[in-house]
């Protein structure tokens, strides 16, 4: 007879292990190992200790099965405790190898989609960040450019495919000055964007109450170096251009060193100075200039120079400074520079670094041989100094070449502003009616100017050839309801203005020409 007896429970099995990410260093021994072997490994036999097999026995792992694609370890299959508590048997074993060599490849897949997605992601902040820094770099450049009488002034700005720190301006200074700023902090991106325009506004806002370019840097410096980034700093030359004069006072925190043009030859102009914002209490040499009629000063940024061609030369000062020996003016200047450097670097160059230029050109002022009209036409007192005497060709603008030249024959004879500004405002009005009216506009026929004084007076003479001579009986007196009314015509205002702004306006014709004699009392009434 069969035997019965009750059977015991059955055992629960063992709960499923919970997923759990286990993060392997890249340089545990134990991927080198799982790499080099074809199927899956008992934990329990592997024969290295490492962190990752250490972690893998904590996570209560049993079985791992490399997933290998291309030779390449891309991921691991953990198992558990079989329910069964027996040990994984050869055909479990198969049939994972087979899973895990269908499985290497669509998990390689997958980590290429996800590398592709998160660098397309990365890229897209990088272009943001370089939109961003560029904005920031363009909303601090000049908008436009100063006009200065007598001046070109002229600048170009070139950045590259990262932004860098490049960054130029001009700057409105008391007493008719101009400042004028070139700099380079050394970064790329917003870092390099955001600490431009703090050193823009730092010096905008010293210059204006300083002016002196020693004390501005000097200041600058000490403001920027408690908010300077790590490794950043700023190099920057800052100068004082006194239009009338030519006078140009600069000092320099370690930019490259402006070149000067001057009829014998080209020259540096050295001024020693830190970079702004590496090292706290310096002090910044301060130099002097004064630009001639026909000379020229280039800024430049080491954008230019340091730009290389395919054999990995540098275009380098020497080339920059030939070039500037070059008797081209301003723009003209800054297109030679650029023309050079293409030839220079070939096509298809990536620019390595932002260019900037600013060229500030002193016009000449046309000068002839002999007199340029009988003697007759200028008619000085015995005891007057002729303190300058030059021509201007007659063509648009030209009446803005001669304030520079008055301007510096009056300045020893120390006027009073008010009354120098009157005097310059008049002899524009009558240097543009003689280039207009009297010359017609013809550049073959020059405007003479004639600069005298007495210990009384200034005199200005300006004569023309008279080919549209308009005589002093001429003009209507102007009336601004007659004008407005149309009863006189719009123009005629130009010998009125003349008599309001001096003492005296004399006119007279020749054979030669046609004169204006404007005259200025030094002391304010006539002797």
């Amino acid at each position: 007879m069969p035997r019965w007896r009750r059977a015991r429970p059955a055992e629960q099995p063992p709960a499923p292990l919970e997923p759990t990410d286990i993060a392997l260093s890249p340089d545990d021994p134990l991927l080198g190992y799982l790499a080099g072997i074809a199927g899956p490994v008992p934990v329990d036999r592997i024969p290295i200790e490492s962190p990752g097999v250490r972690a893998l026995r904590e996570a209560g792992i049993s079985l791992v099965v490399p997933l290998v694609a291309s030779g390449e370890l891309v991921g691991l299959l953990n198992l558990g405790p079989r329910r069964s508590e027996r040990e994984y048997s050869t055909d479990d074993r198969r049939l994972l190898q087979d899973l895990a060599t269908h499985a290497a490849p669509a998990v390689r897949v997958a980590q290429l989609v996800r590398e592709q997605e998160s660098e397309a992601l990365a890229r897209q902040r990088i272009e943001q960040e370089l939109h961003v820094a560029r904005l920031i770099q363009q909303q601090f450049l000049p908008k436009e450019l100063p006009d200065l009488p007598g001046w070109h002034v002229a600048a170009h700005y070139q950045p590259a495919r990262e932004v860098g720190g490049d960054f130029y301006d001009f700057l409105e200074l008391p007493d008719g000055q101009l400042g004028v700023v070139i700099g380079d902090v050394t970064d790329k991106g917003v870092p390099a964007a955001l600490v431009m325009a703090t050193t823009h506004s730092i010096l905008r806002a010293e210059a204006a109450r300083l002016v002196s370019p020693g004390d501005v840097l000097r200041r600058a410096n000490a403001l920027l170096i408690e908010e300077m980034p790590p490794h950043m700093f700023v190099t920057c030359l800052f100068a004082v251009l006194d239009p009338t004069s030519g006078r140009l006072r600069f000092a320099n925190a370690g930019q490259d060193l402006p070149y000067l043009r001057t009829a014998e030859g080209v020259v540096e102009l050295r001024a020693t100075g830190m970079p702004l914002g590496l090292l706290p209490d310096m002090e910044y040499e301060e130099k002097e200039v004064f630009l001639e009629p026909g000379q020229e000063v280039l800024l430049h940024s080491d954008g230019v120079v340091e730009a290389h061609d395919r054999n990995r030369e540098m275009f380098g000062f020497p080339r920059l400074k030939r070039l500037v020996a070059e008797p081209v003016t301003g723009g003209e200047l800054i297109d030679l520079v650029l023309a050079e450097l293409g030839r220079f670097t070939g096509p298809g160059w990536e620019q390595e670094d932002d260019i900037t230029l600013v060229a500030l050109a002193r016009l000449p002022v046309t000068a002839r041989s002999g007199p340029a009209v009988p003697d007759e036409t200028v008619s000085l007192p015995g005891d007057a100094r002729v303190l300058a005497s030059f021509e201007v060709a007659s063509e648009p603008g030209g009446e803005r070449l001669v304030l520079p030249v008055l301007a510096t024959a009056i300045e020893p004879l120390g006027l009073p502003k008010a009354r120098r500004d009157a005097l310059a405002t008049a002899v524009a009005e009558a240097a543009m009616n003689a280039i207009e009216h009297g010359n017609d506009r013809r550049p073959e026929l020059p405007v003479r100017l004639v600069v005298a004084a007495t210990d009384t007076a200034v005199l200005v003479t300006v004569t023309d050839r008279a080919v549209n001579s308009v005589g002093e009986q001429d003009v209507e007196v102007p009336d601004l309801d007659a004008k407005l009314a149309g009863f006189q015509s719009p123009r005629g205002w130009g010998l009125f203005l003349m008599r309001e702004l001096v003492d005296e306006v004399r006119t007279r014709d020749s054979a030669g020409g046609h004169t204006v004699e404007l005259v200025l009392h030094r002391n304010g009434v006539p002797s």
